[in-house]
Protein backbone atom coordinates (compact mmCIF):
# COMPACT_ATOMS: atom_id res chain seq x y z
CA UNK A 1 0.00 0.00 0.00
CA UNK A 2 2.93 2.09 0.67
CA UNK A 3 4.24 2.15 -2.84
CA UNK A 4 0.51 2.73 -4.52
CA UNK A 5 0.56 6.17 -2.13
CA UNK A 6 4.08 6.42 -3.34
CA UNK A 7 2.97 6.73 -6.99
CA UNK A 8 0.07 8.67 -6.48
CA UNK A 9 2.66 11.19 -4.76
CA UNK A 10 4.79 11.29 -7.95
CA UNK A 11 1.92 11.22 -10.02
CA UNK A 12 1.07 14.72 -8.07
CA UNK A 13 4.83 16.32 -8.19
CA UNK A 14 4.65 15.72 -12.02
CA UNK A 15 1.75 17.88 -12.88
CA UNK A 16 2.71 20.37 -10.24
CA UNK A 17 5.94 20.90 -12.69
CA UNK A 18 3.99 21.00 -16.02
CA UNK A 19 3.98 24.95 -15.70
CA UNK A 20 7.92 24.61 -15.01
CA UNK A 21 7.93 22.24 -17.85
CA UNK A 22 6.10 24.69 -20.02
CA UNK A 23 8.59 27.02 -19.33
CA UNK A 24 11.67 25.53 -20.00
CA UNK A 25 10.56 23.84 -23.27
CA UNK A 26 10.06 27.92 -24.56
CA UNK A 27 13.76 27.12 -24.50
CA UNK A 28 13.59 25.64 -27.33
CA UNK A 29 10.68 25.64 -29.29
CA UNK A 30 9.86 29.46 -30.04
CA UNK A 31 6.20 28.38 -30.93
CA UNK A 32 3.87 27.64 -28.31
CA UNK A 33 1.95 24.62 -29.92
CA UNK A 34 6.01 23.20 -30.30
CA UNK A 35 6.43 23.94 -26.97
CA UNK A 36 3.41 22.10 -25.44
CA UNK A 37 3.96 18.94 -27.61
CA UNK A 38 7.81 18.66 -26.34
CA UNK A 39 6.01 19.15 -22.85
CA UNK A 40 3.30 16.32 -23.58
CA UNK A 41 6.30 14.02 -24.93
CA UNK A 42 8.42 14.70 -21.68
CA UNK A 43 5.58 13.71 -19.23
CA UNK A 44 4.28 10.45 -21.46
CA UNK A 45 7.86 9.04 -21.33
CA UNK A 46 8.44 10.35 -17.25
CA UNK A 47 5.29 8.02 -16.53
CA UNK A 48 5.43 5.58 -18.73
CA UNK A 49 9.16 4.99 -17.04
CA UNK A 50 8.10 6.39 -13.85
CA UNK A 51 9.75 3.03 -12.16
CA UNK A 52 13.16 4.04 -13.52
CA UNK A 53 12.82 7.22 -11.28
CA UNK A 54 15.17 6.93 -8.11
CA UNK A 55 13.74 8.07 -5.02
CA UNK A 56 15.51 10.81 -3.28
CA UNK A 57 16.25 12.78 -6.49
CA UNK A 58 14.57 15.71 -8.38
CA UNK A 59 11.39 14.91 -10.42
CA UNK A 60 12.20 18.41 -11.69
CA UNK A 61 15.64 17.53 -12.40
CA UNK A 62 14.37 14.04 -13.90
CA UNK A 63 11.74 15.44 -16.15
CA UNK A 64 13.64 18.26 -17.63
CA UNK A 65 16.58 16.07 -18.32
CA UNK A 66 14.54 14.00 -20.60
CA UNK A 67 12.88 17.18 -22.29
CA UNK A 68 16.58 18.23 -22.91
CA UNK A 69 16.96 14.35 -24.38
CA UNK A 70 13.70 13.89 -26.03
CA UNK A 71 14.29 18.08 -27.82
CA UNK A 72 18.41 17.01 -28.76
CA UNK A 73 17.03 13.39 -30.21
CA UNK A 74 14.27 15.24 -32.11
CA UNK A 75 16.05 17.97 -33.79
CA UNK A 76 19.15 15.93 -35.38
CA UNK A 77 16.19 14.03 -37.02
CA UNK A 78 14.68 17.43 -38.12
CA UNK A 79 18.00 18.64 -39.15
CA UNK A 80 18.83 15.32 -41.13
CA UNK A 81 15.50 15.41 -43.05
CA UNK A 82 14.57 19.48 -42.86
CA UNK A 83 13.07 20.98 -45.68
CA UNK A 84 14.81 23.26 -48.04
CA UNK A 85 12.23 26.44 -47.32
CA UNK A 86 14.44 28.16 -44.89
CA UNK A 87 13.03 31.75 -46.79
CA UNK A 88 9.19 31.25 -46.36
CA UNK A 89 7.46 34.12 -45.49
CA UNK A 90 5.76 32.47 -42.98
CA UNK A 91 8.88 31.71 -40.38
CA UNK A 92 9.09 35.78 -40.22
CA UNK A 93 7.83 37.18 -37.29
CA UNK A 94 5.19 39.69 -36.87
CA UNK A 95 5.56 43.39 -35.97
CA UNK A 96 3.76 44.15 -33.39
CA UNK A 97 3.68 47.87 -31.98
CA UNK A 98 6.43 50.32 -31.73
CA UNK A 99 6.15 50.90 -28.39
CA UNK A 100 10.18 51.38 -27.78
CA UNK A 101 9.91 49.02 -24.82
CA UNK A 102 8.13 46.20 -27.12
CA UNK A 103 10.82 46.56 -29.54
CA UNK A 104 13.61 45.93 -27.23
CA UNK A 105 11.90 42.91 -25.86
CA UNK A 106 12.01 41.95 -28.88
CA UNK A 107 15.60 42.76 -29.42
CA UNK A 108 16.32 41.15 -26.28
CA UNK A 109 14.61 37.85 -27.26
CA UNK A 110 16.16 37.71 -31.02
CA UNK A 111 19.38 38.06 -29.11
CA UNK A 112 18.44 34.81 -27.31
CA UNK A 113 17.45 33.04 -29.86
CA UNK A 114 21.22 33.48 -31.41
CA UNK A 115 22.80 32.05 -28.77
CA UNK A 116 24.36 28.78 -28.94
CA UNK A 117 21.42 26.13 -27.90
CA UNK A 118 23.70 25.67 -24.82
CA UNK A 119 24.67 28.64 -23.75
CA UNK A 120 20.39 29.47 -24.04
CA UNK A 121 19.50 26.79 -22.25
CA UNK A 122 22.03 27.37 -19.25
CA UNK A 123 20.98 31.04 -19.13
CA UNK A 124 17.02 30.51 -19.27
CA UNK A 125 17.62 27.82 -16.16
CA UNK A 126 19.55 29.68 -14.00
CA UNK A 127 18.76 33.59 -15.04
CA UNK A 128 14.96 33.10 -15.74
CA UNK A 129 13.73 29.98 -13.76
CA UNK A 130 16.14 30.46 -10.98
CA UNK A 131 17.46 26.90 -10.93
CA UNK A 132 20.63 26.08 -9.03
CA UNK A 133 23.81 25.86 -10.47
CA UNK A 134 23.89 22.66 -9.40
CA UNK A 135 21.00 21.48 -10.71
CA UNK A 136 21.57 22.92 -13.74
CA UNK A 137 24.44 21.11 -13.92
CA UNK A 138 22.66 17.82 -13.30
CA UNK A 139 19.96 18.25 -16.35
CA UNK A 140 22.89 19.44 -18.08
CA UNK A 141 25.05 16.52 -17.93
CA UNK A 142 28.06 18.77 -17.13
CA UNK A 143 30.41 20.26 -14.70
CA UNK A 144 29.34 23.47 -12.44
CA UNK A 145 32.89 24.91 -13.80
CA UNK A 146 31.19 24.49 -17.30
CA UNK A 147 28.17 26.26 -16.97
CA UNK A 148 29.27 29.08 -15.07
CA UNK A 149 31.33 29.52 -18.28
CA UNK A 150 28.41 28.94 -20.32
CA UNK A 151 26.25 31.44 -18.88
CA UNK A 152 29.02 34.00 -18.72
CA UNK A 153 29.22 33.24 -22.03
CA UNK A 154 25.45 33.82 -22.87
CA UNK A 155 26.17 36.76 -21.02
CA UNK A 156 28.61 38.44 -22.47
CA UNK A 157 27.29 37.57 -26.01
CA UNK A 158 23.92 39.13 -25.44
CA UNK A 159 25.88 42.65 -24.14
CA UNK A 160 27.62 42.41 -27.23
CA UNK A 161 24.36 41.61 -29.41
CA UNK A 162 22.23 44.14 -27.48
CA UNK A 163 24.72 46.87 -28.66
CA UNK A 164 25.63 47.53 -24.92
CA UNK A 165 29.29 48.33 -23.63
CA UNK A 166 29.01 46.29 -20.02
CA UNK A 167 26.26 45.05 -18.62
CA UNK A 168 26.00 47.82 -16.52
CA UNK A 169 24.44 50.01 -19.27
CA UNK A 170 22.26 47.55 -20.14
CA UNK A 171 19.74 48.55 -16.66
CA UNK A 172 17.20 51.35 -17.95
CA UNK A 173 17.84 54.46 -15.83
CA UNK A 174 15.60 56.79 -17.61
CA UNK A 175 14.34 59.35 -15.86
CA UNK A 176 11.45 58.03 -15.07
CA UNK A 177 12.99 55.62 -13.38
CA UNK A 178 14.00 57.00 -9.43
CA UNK A 179 17.26 56.15 -8.67
CA UNK A 180 18.04 55.90 -4.72
CA UNK A 181 20.89 57.75 -3.71
CA UNK A 182 22.52 57.06 -0.21
CA UNK A 183 24.28 60.49 -0.34
CA UNK A 184 21.94 62.97 2.30
CA UNK A 185 22.53 65.97 -0.21
CA UNK A 186 20.51 64.26 -3.03
CA UNK A 187 17.02 63.60 -0.60
CA UNK A 188 16.01 67.19 -1.16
Amino acid sequence: MNSGSSALQREATIVDLIPALRAFARTFCRDKTDADDLVQETLLKGIAHIDQFEPGTRMKSWLFTIMRNTFYTKHKVYMREAPGATDCASAHSISYGDQEWHIRSQEVHAAIGKLPPQQREVLVLIAIMGVSYEETASICGCAIGTIKSRLNRARMSLIEDLGETSSATAVDTSPNIPVLSSSPSSRR
